[in-house]
């Protein structure tokens, strides 16, 4: 796993901000799982599960990524039902995410 310090130096991947969310869960006491779902295209990439029960799907993009329309309607699908979902684009937004995540765990 690559440091902060390193990836700074070299272009962000989704791999890479994904690699670093699943790390930080990990740190926080959270889960991390992979979304596989044959039939289901545009589904978010991670389900984050924090103490206390609480469910997160956040679909990851890399700084000029872009969101496509079957993810968008996927995600507003699981919004739709109430579901917590998050879009995630660059590292910024994934250190913010987890920032989120410590704080609902504090408030649990």
């Amino acid at each position: 796993m690559a440091s902060m310090s390193d990836m700074s130096k070299k272009k962000i991947s989704e791999a890479d901000i994904e690699n670093w969310l699943n790390n930080q869960m990990r740190k926080i006491g959270g889960l991390s799982r992979k979304w596989v779902s044959p039939g289901n295209p545009g589904v978010p990439d991670r389900i984050y599960i924090l103490p206390g029960g609480k469910i997160y799907f956040v679909e990851l993009k890399t700084e000029t990524g872009k969101f496509s329309k079957l993810q968008k309607w996927q995600l507003a699908e699981l919004k739709r039902m109430g579901c917590r979902i998050r879009k995630v684009k660059g590292m910024e937004q994934a250190k913010e995410l987890i920032e989120e995540f410590k704080h609902e765990i504090q408030s649990a």
